[in-house]
């Protein structure tokens, strides 16, 4: 056979070379929850990019990947529990890391986002920390963000650039699904905690196929986590009711309100959250006797000093798994939430 003629080369295309490479997923971790990233690494069957972390002496944070992760879809894991500014900065010196190992595409991987709650001006001069924490991750090279439950879903539109928010639900739903009887579901209401969640708590009603009660409380713009109930609005009397939030911090909006519930007439009092903050003193609030059991996920890390009787933790590393594979193959992230997303 004789040898093949070229092409001819079109008027109209820049000349150049055609190159066959292949897209390349790897997962790197800050220090924040290594377990989790770990497990997410599992999940996807792969390892965790060597990377050394180092503090110096003077309280300085340098990171550096120990293998090349040129021309790589790379996916940054870090979780923001305290304390949430050393892992912030050890987040965006990653970021800029990454970007000068001249990475093709750059994720972060925020499961729970920080500063979620800093998402409006409540009152004059009051900043809007979210959208700086945005800022933050776009100037130092993220391309994308991927988060469970934000606080508010306009966080959405504080990044220029695509926002993948996961919803925690399908795993707590799984675990209810299995775990009440079927007399418990036959009393269950689903219980929003305030006017805000209303949304998220009117879906659980409608997946579980239970009643909806909504909690009206009052905060005090000028104390901090001080929390006053003051009306329910549905019937618990005799009711196994599920209060569902998206995180606890330090206890005393879920405790009121649960508290509130039994007075109420409420038969049992279960709580699930996606995550576990638990501020101090959460740990001793939670283990009122007016809270029956607490359902969180693993989207922070728990040390030994937060677990307590009663408390059931879920794994979130699946679903953030399959979310980066739906990212990395360019497939639908919608169609893992039938759409909600």
């Amino acid at each position: 056979m004789g040898k093949k003629k070229p092409e001819p080369q079109r008027d109209d295309i820049a000349p150049g070379l055609v190159v066959k490479t292949k897209k390349r997923l790897v997962v790197a971790a800050g220090s924040s929850h290594p377990e989790l990233a770990q497990a997410v690494a599992e999940q996807l069957d792969t390892a965790l990019v060597p990377t050394e972390h180092r503090t110096f002496a003077s309280g300085e944070i340098l990171t550096r990947f120990e293998v090349s992760v040129r021309g790589c879809d790379i996916f940054l894991i870090q979780s923001f529990g305290p304390p949430v500014n050393e892992w912030m900065m050890e987040l965006l010196i990653m970021l800029d890391a990454a970007k000068r190992a001249s990475a093709k595409r750059i994720t972060v991987v925020a499961p729970y986002y920080p500063y979620s709650r800093q998402d409006k001006k409540g009152r004059g001069r009051e900043p809007i920390s979210a959208r700086l924490v945005a800022d933050l991750f776009k100037t130092a090279g993220a391309d994308r963000i991927m988060s469970v439950d934000l606080h508010a879903a306009q966080i959405q539109g504080f990044f220029d650039g695509p926002v993948d928010h996961l919803f925690a639900k399908p795993v707590l739903l799984e675990y209810f699904q299995e775990t009440l009887s079927a007399e418990d579901r036959a009393k269950l209401t689903v219980v929003s905690p305030d006017t805000g969640r209303v949304r998220v708590a009117d879906q659980w009603s409608d997946s579980l196929s239970a009643p909806l009660a909504i909690i009206h409380k009052r905060r005090d713009p000028n104390v901090a986590n001080q929390v006053t109930v003051n009306d329910i609005v549905g019937n618990v009397e005799g009711r196994v009711c599920l209060l569902v939030d998206d995180m606890i911090d330090t206890g005393g909006t879920i405790v009121k309100a649960a508290q509130a519930l039994k007075a109420h007439g409420a038969e049992r009092v279960i709580v699930a959250a996606t995550h576990a903050v638990f501020s101090d003193p959460a740990v001793e609030r939670l283990q009122d006797g007016s809270i029956d059991e607490v359902v969180v996920t693993d989207t922070l890390p728990l040390s030994p000093e937060k677990r307590f009787p009663g408390l059931t933790i879920l794994p979130i590393a699946p679903l953030l798994a399959r979310a980066i594979k739906e990212v990395f193959e360019d497939g639908s992230v919608t169609s893992m939430f039938n759409g909600e997303a």
